[in-house]
Protein backbone atom coordinates (compact mmCIF):
# COMPACT_ATOMS: atom_id res chain seq x y z
CA UNK A 1 0.00 0.00 0.00
CA UNK A 2 2.78 2.30 0.41
CA UNK A 3 6.17 2.62 -1.29
CA UNK A 4 9.34 1.40 1.22
CA UNK A 5 10.60 5.54 1.95
CA UNK A 6 13.92 7.19 1.58
CA UNK A 7 15.55 6.59 4.28
CA UNK A 8 15.01 3.10 4.47
CA UNK A 9 15.07 2.12 0.43
CA UNK A 10 16.20 -1.58 0.97
CA UNK A 11 13.41 -3.30 2.26
CA UNK A 12 14.44 -3.96 4.57
CA UNK A 13 13.08 0.98 3.76
CA UNK A 14 12.54 2.60 1.43
CA UNK A 15 13.57 3.65 2.20
CA UNK A 16 10.79 6.07 -0.45
CA UNK A 17 12.57 6.86 1.13
CA UNK A 18 12.27 4.16 2.20
CA UNK A 19 13.31 4.89 4.56
CA UNK A 20 16.67 6.16 4.97
CA UNK A 21 18.48 4.07 5.90
CA UNK A 22 17.90 4.23 9.74
CA UNK A 23 20.50 2.30 12.08
CA UNK A 24 19.08 0.83 15.24
CA UNK A 25 21.23 1.12 17.85
CA UNK A 26 23.92 -1.94 17.73
CA UNK A 27 23.28 -5.09 19.91
CA UNK A 28 19.40 -4.78 20.58
CA UNK A 29 18.87 -8.86 19.97
CA UNK A 30 21.66 -9.69 22.71
CA UNK A 31 21.34 -7.18 25.92
CA UNK A 32 21.28 -9.13 29.11
CA UNK A 33 25.02 -9.13 29.61
CA UNK A 34 25.13 -5.45 28.64
CA UNK A 35 23.07 -4.02 30.44
CA UNK A 36 24.54 -5.15 33.48
CA UNK A 37 27.97 -3.46 32.27
CA UNK A 38 25.70 0.22 32.43
CA UNK A 39 25.37 1.80 35.34
CA UNK A 40 22.00 3.41 36.32
CA UNK A 41 21.94 7.12 36.31
CA UNK A 42 22.65 8.70 39.21
CA UNK A 43 20.41 11.88 38.99
CA UNK A 44 16.59 10.99 39.35
CA UNK A 45 14.37 10.46 37.02
CA UNK A 46 11.07 12.69 36.32
CA UNK A 47 7.64 11.58 37.05
CA UNK A 48 5.88 11.59 33.36
CA UNK A 49 2.00 11.05 33.64
CA UNK A 50 -0.95 11.13 31.33
CA UNK A 51 -3.58 12.95 33.02
CA UNK A 52 -7.24 14.29 32.56
CA UNK A 53 -10.07 12.69 30.96
CA UNK A 54 -11.78 12.15 27.60
CA UNK A 55 -10.99 14.57 25.13
CA UNK A 56 -8.70 16.67 28.25
CA UNK A 57 -5.59 15.03 28.40
CA UNK A 58 -2.73 16.43 29.05
CA UNK A 59 1.13 14.81 29.74
CA UNK A 60 3.26 16.43 32.69
CA UNK A 61 6.61 15.93 33.49
CA UNK A 62 6.85 16.13 37.94
CA UNK A 63 3.00 17.51 37.54
CA UNK A 64 4.29 20.30 34.90
CA UNK A 65 2.17 20.42 31.33
CA UNK A 66 4.69 19.34 28.80
CA UNK A 67 3.96 19.40 24.86
CA UNK A 68 6.21 17.15 22.86
CA UNK A 69 8.47 19.64 20.25
CA UNK A 70 10.22 16.83 19.33
CA UNK A 71 12.57 15.48 16.34
CA UNK A 72 13.43 11.99 16.16
CA UNK A 73 16.93 11.83 16.67
CA UNK A 74 19.48 10.67 13.63
CA UNK A 75 22.93 11.28 14.76
CA UNK A 76 25.03 8.87 16.32
CA UNK A 77 24.62 8.05 20.21
CA UNK A 78 28.33 9.07 20.77
CA UNK A 79 27.49 12.30 18.74
CA UNK A 80 24.67 13.64 21.08
CA UNK A 81 26.48 16.08 23.00
CA UNK A 82 27.49 17.71 19.49
CA UNK A 83 24.04 18.50 18.85
CA UNK A 84 22.43 18.82 22.03
CA UNK A 85 22.88 22.72 22.03
CA UNK A 86 21.54 23.33 18.85
CA UNK A 87 18.61 21.22 19.06
CA UNK A 88 17.87 23.11 22.16
CA UNK A 89 17.88 26.66 20.81
CA UNK A 90 15.14 25.19 17.95
CA UNK A 91 13.36 25.19 20.88
CA UNK A 92 13.13 21.10 20.74
CA UNK A 93 12.20 19.61 24.23
CA UNK A 94 12.30 15.76 22.85
CA UNK A 95 13.85 13.43 20.81
CA UNK A 96 13.12 9.69 19.44
CA UNK A 97 14.72 6.55 18.94
CA UNK A 98 14.23 3.04 17.61
CA UNK A 99 16.20 1.51 19.48
CA UNK A 100 17.38 1.64 22.92
CA UNK A 101 20.15 -0.66 24.40
CA UNK A 102 24.24 0.35 25.99
CA UNK A 103 24.66 2.64 23.32
CA UNK A 104 21.56 5.00 24.12
CA UNK A 105 23.65 6.60 27.62
CA UNK A 106 25.45 9.21 25.91
CA UNK A 107 22.02 10.78 24.49
CA UNK A 108 20.18 10.38 27.41
CA UNK A 109 23.22 11.98 29.33
CA UNK A 110 23.71 14.60 26.78
CA UNK A 111 19.45 15.43 26.52
CA UNK A 112 19.42 15.18 30.06
CA UNK A 113 22.15 18.45 30.77
CA UNK A 114 20.22 20.20 28.27
CA UNK A 115 16.86 19.80 29.32
CA UNK A 116 15.40 17.68 26.69
CA UNK A 117 14.05 14.14 26.97
CA UNK A 118 13.83 11.15 24.96
CA UNK A 119 10.94 8.62 23.88
CA UNK A 120 13.07 5.44 24.14
CA UNK A 121 12.50 3.17 21.05
CA UNK A 122 12.43 -0.82 21.46
CA UNK A 123 12.27 -2.54 17.69
CA UNK A 124 10.08 -5.04 16.69
CA UNK A 125 10.27 -7.23 13.58
CA UNK A 126 9.00 -6.88 10.82
CA UNK A 127 9.36 -2.67 11.56
CA UNK A 128 9.44 -0.07 9.07
CA UNK A 129 6.37 -0.23 7.50
CA UNK A 130 7.57 -2.33 4.44
CA UNK A 131 8.51 -5.15 6.59
CA UNK A 132 12.47 -4.18 7.48
CA UNK A 133 13.66 -6.34 9.98
CA UNK A 134 12.41 -10.21 8.62
CA UNK A 135 8.99 -11.83 9.39
CA UNK A 136 7.66 -13.25 13.14
CA UNK A 137 4.73 -15.47 13.74
CA UNK A 138 3.74 -13.85 16.62
CA UNK A 139 1.85 -16.64 17.12
CA UNK A 140 3.94 -19.74 17.22
CA UNK A 141 7.73 -17.79 17.81
CA UNK A 142 7.48 -18.14 21.42
CA UNK A 143 11.87 -17.70 21.29
CA UNK A 144 11.60 -14.51 19.85
CA UNK A 145 9.17 -13.23 21.99
CA UNK A 146 10.93 -14.36 24.67
CA UNK A 147 14.02 -12.90 24.17
CA UNK A 148 12.36 -9.55 23.88
CA UNK A 149 10.41 -10.05 26.94
CA UNK A 150 13.86 -10.51 28.69
CA UNK A 151 15.52 -7.78 26.56
CA UNK A 152 12.95 -4.71 26.97
CA UNK A 153 12.28 -4.72 30.39
CA UNK A 154 15.99 -5.04 31.46
CA UNK A 155 17.13 -1.28 29.44
CA UNK A 156 13.82 -0.05 31.12
CA UNK A 157 15.39 -1.31 34.79
CA UNK A 158 18.60 0.30 33.40
CA UNK A 159 17.66 3.60 32.24
CA UNK A 160 13.92 4.19 34.67
CA UNK A 161 15.93 6.65 36.68
CA UNK A 162 17.35 8.56 33.60
CA UNK A 163 16.33 12.21 34.28
CA UNK A 164 16.60 11.73 30.23
CA UNK A 165 13.75 9.70 29.73
CA UNK A 166 10.31 10.77 28.79
CA UNK A 167 8.41 7.50 27.52
CA UNK A 168 8.66 4.14 26.29
CA UNK A 169 7.74 3.29 22.80
CA UNK A 170 7.72 -0.70 21.79
CA UNK A 171 7.77 -0.56 18.13
CA UNK A 172 7.66 1.08 14.91
CA UNK A 173 5.14 0.63 12.15
CA UNK A 174 4.55 -3.20 12.85
CA UNK A 175 1.12 -3.51 12.19
CA UNK A 176 1.27 -2.44 8.82
CA UNK A 177 4.49 -4.46 8.06
CA UNK A 178 2.98 -7.10 8.45
CA UNK A 179 1.19 -7.50 5.17
CA UNK A 180 4.60 -7.93 3.50
CA UNK A 181 4.71 -11.47 5.89
CA UNK A 182 0.65 -12.39 5.32
CA UNK A 183 -2.38 -11.99 3.82
CA UNK A 184 -6.24 -12.62 4.43
CA UNK A 185 -7.23 -14.54 8.01
CA UNK A 186 -3.53 -14.98 8.56
CA UNK A 187 -2.62 -11.32 8.50
CA UNK A 188 -5.32 -10.24 10.94
CA UNK A 189 -4.60 -13.55 13.43
CA UNK A 190 -0.54 -12.18 13.41
CA UNK A 191 -1.85 -8.33 14.31
CA UNK A 192 -4.01 -9.43 16.89
CA UNK A 193 -0.86 -11.61 18.28
CA UNK A 194 1.31 -8.67 17.82
CA UNK A 195 -0.44 -5.99 19.70
CA UNK A 196 -1.24 -8.42 22.30
CA UNK A 197 2.33 -8.98 22.56
CA UNK A 198 3.05 -5.51 22.83
CA UNK A 199 0.21 -5.21 25.44
CA UNK A 200 2.68 -7.93 27.42
CA UNK A 201 5.52 -6.26 26.49
CA UNK A 202 3.71 -3.11 28.33
CA UNK A 203 2.62 -4.70 31.33
CA UNK A 204 5.87 -5.79 32.07
CA UNK A 205 7.59 -2.25 31.47
CA UNK A 206 5.13 -1.12 33.51
CA UNK A 207 6.08 -3.30 36.14
CA UNK A 208 9.63 -2.45 35.90
CA UNK A 209 8.99 1.81 35.74
CA UNK A 210 5.87 2.93 37.27
CA UNK A 211 7.13 6.41 36.87
CA UNK A 212 6.92 6.58 32.70
CA UNK A 213 4.34 5.83 29.75
CA UNK A 214 4.19 3.22 27.32
CA UNK A 215 3.03 3.90 23.97
CA UNK A 216 3.44 1.84 20.42
CA UNK A 217 3.84 2.86 17.07
CA UNK A 218 2.96 2.18 14.00
CA UNK A 219 2.62 3.96 10.79
CA UNK A 220 -1.59 4.54 10.40
CA UNK A 221 -4.52 4.97 12.39
CA UNK A 222 -5.62 1.87 10.66
CA UNK A 223 -3.67 -0.20 12.97
CA UNK A 224 -5.33 1.60 15.97
CA UNK A 225 -8.59 -1.08 16.13
CA UNK A 226 -5.63 -3.21 16.98
CA UNK A 227 -3.99 -1.73 20.30
CA UNK A 228 -7.77 -0.74 21.14
CA UNK A 229 -8.93 -4.45 20.75
CA UNK A 230 -5.36 -5.77 22.62
CA UNK A 231 -3.75 -3.41 23.75
CA UNK A 232 -5.50 -2.19 26.98
CA UNK A 233 -1.95 -1.27 28.62
CA UNK A 234 -0.66 1.40 26.94
CA UNK A 235 -1.10 4.82 28.24
CA UNK A 236 -1.47 6.31 24.67
CA UNK A 237 -1.17 5.89 21.18
CA UNK A 238 1.54 6.87 18.54
CA UNK A 239 1.23 6.99 14.99
CA UNK A 240 3.70 8.35 12.10
CA UNK A 241 2.04 9.86 9.55
CA UNK A 242 3.22 12.17 6.43
CA UNK A 243 1.11 13.85 3.64
CA UNK A 244 -1.56 12.88 5.91
CA UNK A 245 -0.85 14.43 9.23
CA UNK A 246 -4.01 16.89 8.65
CA UNK A 247 -6.25 13.18 8.83
CA UNK A 248 -5.28 11.98 12.01
CA UNK A 249 -7.56 14.07 14.19
CA UNK A 250 -10.92 13.28 12.39
CA UNK A 251 -9.32 9.48 11.93
CA UNK A 252 -9.01 9.58 15.92
CA UNK A 253 -12.49 11.38 15.62
CA UNK A 254 -14.24 8.45 14.04
CA UNK A 255 -13.19 5.83 15.66
CA UNK A 256 -14.26 6.97 18.90
CA UNK A 257 -11.28 6.11 20.33
CA UNK A 258 -10.65 6.68 24.55
CA UNK A 259 -6.73 7.39 24.51
CA UNK A 260 -4.52 10.72 23.94
CA UNK A 261 -1.53 10.28 20.92
CA UNK A 262 1.59 11.98 19.67
CA UNK A 263 2.80 11.66 16.14
CA UNK A 264 6.23 9.92 16.22
CA UNK A 265 7.16 11.05 12.84
CA UNK A 266 6.08 13.80 10.37
CA UNK A 267 6.93 16.34 7.72
CA UNK A 268 6.27 16.68 4.17
CA UNK A 269 5.07 13.80 2.06
CA UNK A 270 7.37 10.61 1.50
CA UNK A 271 8.47 9.56 -1.62
CA UNK A 272 5.68 6.69 -1.27
CA UNK A 273 2.97 9.62 -1.29
CA UNK A 274 3.67 11.58 -4.24
CA UNK A 275 2.56 11.40 -7.63
CA UNK A 276 4.96 9.81 -10.34
CA UNK A 277 6.75 12.45 -12.43
CA UNK A 278 6.96 11.49 -16.44
CA UNK A 279 9.73 9.53 -16.04
CA UNK A 280 7.53 7.40 -14.01
CA UNK A 281 9.24 7.32 -10.36
CA UNK A 282 8.31 9.74 -7.39
CA UNK A 283 8.65 13.27 -8.48
CA UNK A 284 10.57 15.56 -5.34
CA UNK A 285 9.20 18.34 -3.95
CA UNK A 286 10.63 21.65 -3.32
CA UNK A 287 12.38 23.04 -0.40
CA UNK A 288 9.65 25.92 -0.27
CA UNK A 289 6.95 22.74 -0.34
CA UNK A 290 8.78 20.84 1.99
CA UNK A 291 9.17 23.33 4.84
CA UNK A 292 5.03 24.00 4.38
CA UNK A 293 4.80 20.44 5.07
CA UNK A 294 6.60 20.47 8.37
CA UNK A 295 4.40 23.61 9.24
CA UNK A 296 1.34 22.33 8.17
CA UNK A 297 2.04 18.81 10.11
CA UNK A 298 3.10 21.24 13.53
CA UNK A 299 -0.33 23.03 12.63
CA UNK A 300 -2.75 20.23 12.55
CA UNK A 301 -1.08 18.21 15.53
CA UNK A 302 -1.07 21.37 17.70
CA UNK A 303 -4.34 22.37 17.18
CA UNK A 304 -6.10 19.13 18.20
CA UNK A 305 -5.77 20.10 22.04
CA UNK A 306 -6.47 17.68 24.65
CA UNK A 307 -5.84 14.62 22.60
CA UNK A 308 -2.50 15.40 20.74
CA UNK A 309 -0.13 15.81 23.28
CA UNK A 310 2.65 16.71 20.31
CA UNK A 311 4.98 15.17 17.83
CA UNK A 312 8.54 14.02 17.06
CA UNK A 313 8.95 15.50 12.88
CA UNK A 314 11.10 13.20 11.11
CA UNK A 315 14.29 13.66 10.68
CA UNK A 316 17.05 15.48 12.83
CA UNK A 317 19.54 13.53 10.48
CA UNK A 318 22.76 14.59 8.64
CA UNK A 319 23.04 11.85 5.73
CA UNK A 320 23.25 13.23 2.45
CA UNK A 321 22.17 10.42 0.83
CA UNK A 322 18.50 10.04 -0.98
CA UNK A 323 16.76 9.48 2.11
CA UNK A 324 18.42 12.25 3.60
CA UNK A 325 17.92 14.72 1.13
CA UNK A 326 14.53 13.77 1.00
CA UNK A 327 13.97 14.34 4.79
CA UNK A 328 17.00 15.62 7.01
CA UNK A 329 16.97 19.06 8.26
CA UNK A 330 20.54 19.48 7.86
CA UNK A 331 22.45 16.97 5.49
CA UNK A 332 26.02 17.17 5.71
CA UNK A 333 25.65 19.57 8.41
CA UNK A 334 24.46 22.04 6.77
CA UNK A 335 20.62 23.29 7.59
CA UNK A 336 17.99 23.86 5.06
CA UNK A 337 14.75 25.76 4.87
CA UNK A 338 12.85 22.73 6.65
CA UNK A 339 15.02 23.05 9.84
CA UNK A 340 14.11 26.69 9.90
CA UNK A 341 10.24 26.04 9.63
CA UNK A 342 10.92 23.68 12.35
CA UNK A 343 12.48 25.79 14.37
CA UNK A 344 9.68 28.79 14.06
CA UNK A 345 6.88 26.30 14.25
CA UNK A 346 8.66 25.34 18.11
CA UNK A 347 9.17 29.07 18.88
CA UNK A 348 12.83 28.68 18.39
CA UNK A 349 14.50 32.53 18.41
CA UNK A 350 14.88 32.95 14.43
CA UNK A 351 15.44 37.09 14.93
CA UNK A 352 19.18 36.44 13.49
CA UNK A 353 18.81 33.83 11.59
CA UNK A 354 20.82 33.54 8.01
CA UNK A 355 18.82 31.55 6.04
CA UNK A 356 19.57 29.06 3.16
CA UNK A 357 19.47 29.48 -0.68
CA UNK A 358 16.07 28.87 -2.52
CA UNK A 359 16.48 26.92 -5.80
CA UNK A 360 12.83 28.11 -7.49
CA UNK A 361 13.11 25.85 -10.83
CA UNK A 362 15.29 23.35 -12.64
CA UNK A 363 15.56 22.22 -15.58
CA UNK A 364 17.75 19.23 -16.73
CA UNK A 365 18.68 18.83 -20.01
CA UNK A 366 17.34 21.72 -22.28
CA UNK A 367 13.80 20.10 -21.60
CA UNK A 368 14.68 17.16 -23.44
CA UNK A 369 13.09 13.64 -22.60
CA UNK A 370 16.16 11.44 -23.19
CA UNK A 371 20.20 11.99 -22.68
CA UNK A 372 22.95 10.12 -24.57
CA UNK A 373 24.63 8.00 -21.87
CA UNK A 374 27.71 9.90 -21.37
CA UNK A 375 26.82 13.11 -22.90
CA UNK A 376 26.99 16.61 -22.23
CA UNK A 377 23.96 17.44 -20.11
CA UNK A 378 22.35 20.99 -18.89
CA UNK A 379 21.40 22.11 -16.04
CA UNK A 380 19.67 25.62 -14.89
CA UNK A 381 18.75 26.19 -11.63
CA UNK A 382 16.99 29.43 -10.96
CA UNK A 383 18.44 30.06 -6.83
CA UNK A 384 18.42 33.48 -4.63
CA UNK A 385 19.83 33.76 -1.60
CA UNK A 386 17.20 35.82 1.03
CA UNK A 387 20.57 37.01 2.47
CA UNK A 388 21.94 38.55 -0.36
CA UNK A 389 25.20 36.13 0.40
CA UNK A 390 26.87 34.76 -3.13
CA UNK A 391 25.70 30.84 -4.11
CA UNK A 392 28.06 28.11 -4.86
CA UNK A 393 26.12 25.26 -7.00
CA UNK A 394 26.91 21.52 -7.36
CA UNK A 395 25.43 18.81 -9.35
CA UNK A 396 24.65 15.09 -7.98
CA UNK A 397 23.77 12.51 -9.40
CA UNK A 398 21.55 9.68 -7.50
CA UNK A 399 20.83 6.42 -9.05
CA UNK A 400 18.29 4.48 -6.87
CA UNK A 401 16.22 4.21 -9.77
CA UNK A 402 19.05 2.35 -11.86
CA UNK A 403 20.88 -0.35 -9.16
CA UNK A 404 18.62 0.62 -5.86
CA UNK A 405 22.07 3.13 -4.09
CA UNK A 406 20.54 5.65 -2.19
CA UNK A 407 23.90 7.09 -2.34
CA UNK A 408 24.37 10.62 -4.36
CA UNK A 409 27.78 11.21 -6.45
CA UNK A 410 28.93 14.41 -7.69
CA UNK A 411 29.44 15.22 -11.28
CA UNK A 412 32.00 17.03 -12.52
CA UNK A 413 30.35 20.98 -13.28
CA UNK A 414 31.29 23.69 -15.24
CA UNK A 415 29.52 26.95 -14.17
CA UNK A 416 28.98 30.25 -16.13
CA UNK A 417 28.22 32.35 -12.54
CA UNK A 418 24.24 32.46 -13.50
CA UNK A 419 23.33 29.19 -12.82
CA UNK A 420 23.61 27.49 -15.79
CA UNK A 421 25.84 24.19 -15.17
CA UNK A 422 27.33 21.88 -17.90
CA UNK A 423 27.72 18.54 -16.88
CA UNK A 424 28.18 15.09 -18.49
CA UNK A 425 25.52 12.49 -17.94
CA UNK A 426 25.72 9.31 -16.20
CA UNK A 427 27.28 6.73 -18.12
CA UNK A 428 24.99 4.30 -17.77
CA UNK A 429 20.75 4.09 -18.80
CA UNK A 430 18.09 4.28 -16.79
CA UNK A 431 16.06 6.96 -14.73
CA UNK A 432 18.89 9.10 -12.73
CA UNK A 433 17.87 11.68 -10.34
CA UNK A 434 19.96 14.57 -10.52
CA UNK A 435 20.58 17.57 -7.72
CA UNK A 436 21.64 20.75 -8.05
CA UNK A 437 22.92 21.75 -4.00
CA UNK A 438 23.42 25.61 -3.29
CA UNK A 439 25.29 26.75 -0.80
CA UNK A 440 25.71 30.24 0.76
CA UNK A 441 28.92 30.07 2.47
CA UNK A 442 26.97 30.71 5.66
CA UNK A 443 26.09 27.07 7.04
CA UNK A 444 23.15 26.29 4.82
CA UNK A 445 21.96 24.89 1.70
CA UNK A 446 19.34 24.42 -0.59
CA UNK A 447 18.25 21.73 -2.94
CA UNK A 448 16.58 21.02 -5.81
CA UNK A 449 16.31 17.74 -8.19
CA UNK A 450 14.82 16.05 -11.17
CA UNK A 451 14.60 12.79 -13.08
CA UNK A 452 16.61 12.36 -16.11
CA UNK A 453 16.37 9.23 -18.55
CA UNK A 454 19.52 8.18 -19.90
CA UNK A 455 19.58 6.45 -23.22
CA UNK A 456 22.37 4.30 -24.86
CA UNK A 457 23.79 6.60 -27.45
CA UNK A 458 22.62 6.75 -30.81
CA UNK A 459 24.66 4.91 -33.47
CA UNK A 460 25.34 5.27 -36.81
CA UNK A 461 24.45 2.00 -39.33
CA UNK A 462 22.30 -0.92 -38.60
CA UNK A 463 22.49 -3.52 -35.52
CA UNK A 464 23.22 -6.40 -37.50
CA UNK A 465 23.21 -8.73 -33.98
CA UNK A 466 20.00 -7.81 -33.26
CA UNK A 467 17.22 -10.71 -33.15
CA UNK A 468 20.02 -13.13 -34.49
CA UNK A 469 20.52 -16.44 -32.65
CA UNK A 470 22.85 -16.10 -30.03
CA UNK A 471 24.52 -18.68 -26.84
CA UNK A 472 26.28 -18.02 -24.03
CA UNK A 473 28.78 -20.08 -21.87
CA UNK A 474 26.42 -20.07 -19.17
CA UNK A 475 22.98 -18.25 -17.92
CA UNK A 476 21.29 -17.64 -14.56
CA UNK A 477 18.21 -19.43 -14.97
CA UNK A 478 16.33 -18.17 -11.87
CA UNK A 479 17.62 -15.32 -9.70
CA UNK A 480 16.20 -12.17 -9.41
CA UNK A 481 14.54 -10.94 -12.47
CA UNK A 482 15.82 -14.10 -14.65
CA UNK A 483 15.89 -16.38 -16.66
CA UNK A 484 18.49 -14.53 -18.16
CA UNK A 485 19.94 -16.40 -21.45
CA UNK A 486 22.09 -15.40 -24.45
CA UNK A 487 19.41 -14.08 -26.65
CA UNK A 488 17.93 -11.12 -24.03
CA UNK A 489 21.34 -9.30 -24.86
CA UNK A 490 20.06 -8.93 -28.55
CA UNK A 491 16.38 -8.48 -28.54
CA UNK A 492 16.74 -4.80 -28.75
CA UNK A 493 15.10 -4.42 -25.11
CA UNK A 494 17.79 -2.61 -22.89
CA UNK A 495 15.02 -3.77 -19.94
CA UNK A 496 16.08 -7.50 -20.44
CA UNK A 497 19.65 -9.11 -20.08
CA UNK A 498 21.77 -11.83 -20.32
CA UNK A 499 23.69 -12.82 -16.81
CA UNK A 500 26.21 -15.41 -16.40
CA UNK A 501 27.35 -17.53 -13.87
CA UNK A 502 29.71 -16.11 -10.90
CA UNK A 503 33.02 -17.38 -12.11
CA UNK A 504 35.65 -16.19 -14.95
CA UNK A 505 35.82 -16.77 -17.92
CA UNK A 506 32.74 -16.15 -19.44
CA UNK A 507 31.15 -15.81 -22.71
CA UNK A 508 28.31 -15.00 -25.03
CA UNK A 509 28.45 -14.83 -28.93
CA UNK A 510 26.17 -13.74 -31.74
CA UNK A 511 25.88 -15.61 -34.94
CA UNK A 512 24.57 -13.24 -37.77
CA UNK A 513 23.66 -15.93 -40.49
CA UNK A 514 26.93 -15.14 -42.96
CA UNK A 515 29.96 -13.41 -42.76
CA UNK A 516 29.77 -9.92 -42.40
CA UNK A 517 31.89 -7.04 -41.60
CA UNK A 518 31.05 -4.16 -39.20
CA UNK A 519 32.23 -0.78 -37.97
CA UNK A 520 31.24 -0.61 -34.81
CA UNK A 521 30.24 -2.01 -31.36
CA UNK A 522 27.93 -0.53 -28.31
CA UNK A 523 27.61 -3.01 -24.96
CA UNK A 524 24.97 -2.07 -22.53
CA UNK A 525 25.95 -3.23 -19.08
CA UNK A 526 24.30 -3.94 -16.05
CA UNK A 527 25.55 -3.62 -12.46
CA UNK A 528 27.88 -6.64 -13.25
CA UNK A 529 29.83 -5.57 -15.77
CA UNK A 530 33.39 -7.00 -17.55
CA UNK A 531 36.31 -5.15 -16.20
CA UNK A 532 38.66 -6.86 -18.74
CA UNK A 533 37.06 -8.34 -21.84
CA UNK A 534 37.81 -8.95 -25.74
CA UNK A 535 35.75 -8.80 -28.85
CA UNK A 536 36.12 -11.41 -31.12
CA UNK A 537 35.10 -12.81 -34.44
CA UNK A 538 34.74 -16.13 -36.11
CA UNK A 539 34.21 -17.52 -39.71
CA UNK A 540 33.34 -21.13 -38.43
CA UNK A 541 32.42 -20.81 -34.61
CA UNK A 542 35.74 -21.94 -33.90
CA UNK A 543 38.50 -20.44 -35.14
CA UNK A 544 38.71 -17.04 -33.31
CA UNK A 545 40.55 -13.28 -33.59
CA UNK A 546 40.52 -10.40 -31.40
CA UNK A 547 39.27 -7.41 -32.71
CA UNK A 548 39.24 -5.34 -29.62
CA UNK A 549 40.17 -5.36 -26.19
CA UNK A 550 39.48 -3.78 -22.94
CA UNK A 551 41.27 -4.21 -19.42
CA UNK A 552 39.79 -1.14 -17.58
CA UNK A 553 36.04 -1.32 -18.04
CA UNK A 554 33.73 0.66 -15.46
CA UNK A 555 30.32 -0.40 -16.79
CA UNK A 556 27.77 1.42 -18.26
CA UNK A 557 27.93 2.01 -22.02
CA UNK A 558 31.24 0.92 -23.52
CA UNK A 559 30.72 2.49 -27.45
CA UNK A 560 33.77 2.01 -29.65
CA UNK A 561 34.35 2.24 -33.63
CA UNK A 562 35.90 -1.23 -34.36
CA UNK A 563 36.79 -2.86 -37.63
CA UNK A 564 36.06 -6.12 -38.44
CA UNK A 565 33.90 -9.36 -39.97
CA UNK A 566 32.83 -12.72 -39.58
CA UNK A 567 29.94 -15.04 -39.45
CA UNK A 568 29.99 -14.89 -35.35
CA UNK A 569 30.67 -12.30 -32.89
CA UNK A 570 31.62 -12.66 -29.02
CA UNK A 571 32.40 -10.72 -26.26
CA UNK A 572 34.44 -12.89 -23.50
CA UNK A 573 35.17 -11.95 -20.37
CA UNK A 574 38.43 -12.53 -18.18
CA UNK A 575 37.55 -10.35 -15.24
CA UNK A 576 34.51 -9.65 -13.43
CA UNK A 577 34.41 -6.00 -12.33
CA UNK A 578 31.93 -7.09 -9.50
CA UNK A 579 31.86 -10.39 -7.16
CA UNK A 580 28.94 -11.34 -9.39
CA UNK A 581 29.08 -12.70 -13.06
CA UNK A 582 29.01 -10.89 -16.30
CA UNK A 583 25.46 -9.12 -17.08
CA UNK A 584 24.78 -7.34 -20.63
CA UNK A 585 21.14 -5.19 -21.46
CA UNK A 586 22.32 -5.46 -25.28
CA UNK A 587 25.04 -6.44 -27.27
CA UNK A 588 25.35 -4.21 -30.50
CA UNK A 589 27.18 -4.81 -33.50
CA UNK A 590 26.50 -1.99 -36.08
CA UNK A 591 27.63 -2.10 -40.15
Amino acid sequence: RRRARGRRLAPAAAGLLAAGALALPAGTARADQAAQDVPAAEAAGSVVEVTGSQGDWQLTVDGSPYQIKGLTWGPAMADAEKYMPDLASMGVNTVRTWGTDATSEPLLDAAAAHGIKVIAGFWLQPGGGPGSGGCVDYLTDTAYKDEMMAEFPNWVNTYKDHPGVLMWDVGNESVLGLQNCYEGDELEQQRDAYTAFVNDLSEEIHSVDPNHPVTSTDAWAGAWPYYRKNTPDLDLYAVNAYKDACGIKSAWEEGGYDKPYIVTESGPSGSWEVPDDANGVPGTESDEVKAQGYTDAWDCIAGHEGVALGATLFHYGTEADFGGIWFNLLPGDERRLSYYAVKKAYGGDTSGDNTPPVISALTVGGGADEVPAGGALTVDAEASDPDGDPIAYEVLSGSLYVDESTELKPLEASDDGSGSLEVTAPDRPGVWEIYVKATDGQGNVGYRSQSVKVVPPPVDGTNIAQGRPATASSFQPDSGDCPCPADKAVDGDHGTRWASDWSDPQWLQVDLGSVQSFQHVQLNWETSYGKAYTIQTSDDGENWRTVHEVTDGNGGIDDFDVTGSGRYVRVEGTERGTAYGYSLYEFGVYN
